[in-house]
């Protein structure tokens, strides 16, 4: 079992982790609707990627209460 031969100090155990720090993403605007969207994915609002549609949309019907 490995065991440390001396103890890391706080201050080198801190300066291993300084570059452990999260991000933040960079967004991309959608060049159909203009929502910002991750680099690289799907435009979540509109459903486009590289300027054409790869998920369809279901637009919001108002259900007729004899209907429902």
């Amino acid at each position: 079992m490995a065991v440390p031969q001396n103890k890391v100090t706080k201050s080198k155990r801190n300066m291993r982790r300084a570059h452990d720090a999260l991000v933040a993403s960079n967004p991309a605007e959608c060049s159909n609707c203009g929502e910002l969207k991750r680099p690289h994915h799907v435009c979540s609002a509109c459903g486009h990627y590289d300027a054409r549609e790869v998920i369809a949309k279901v637009e919001d019907t108002d259900m007729d209460e004899d209907a429902a």
